[in-house]
């Protein structure tokens, strides 16, 4: 299983997107938080925000065929 999230997931104007592939929602909250800090600073990291961003999080299987 792989986590992912992008800042067009969120409707924002921004390329940037991660994964991680060991399935750990706290390492990519982590990717998140580093790349809202030094790109997206009007964005308050709030308890609201945080759980609104972790809303936007998907979850996809490893293969094509295994979903």
């Amino acid at each position: 299983m792989t986590k992912s999230i992008s800042c067009k997931d969120a409707g924002k104007d921004c390329s940037w997107s991660a994964s991680s592939t060991t399935n750990n929602e706290e390492e990519l909250m982590s990717m998140v938080k580093e790349h809202v800090l030094a790109e997206h600073k009007e964005i308050e990291l709030n308890p609201k925000n945080i759980a609104g961003i972790k809303s936007l999080i998907k979850t996809t299987g490893r293969f094509w065929w295994w979903g």
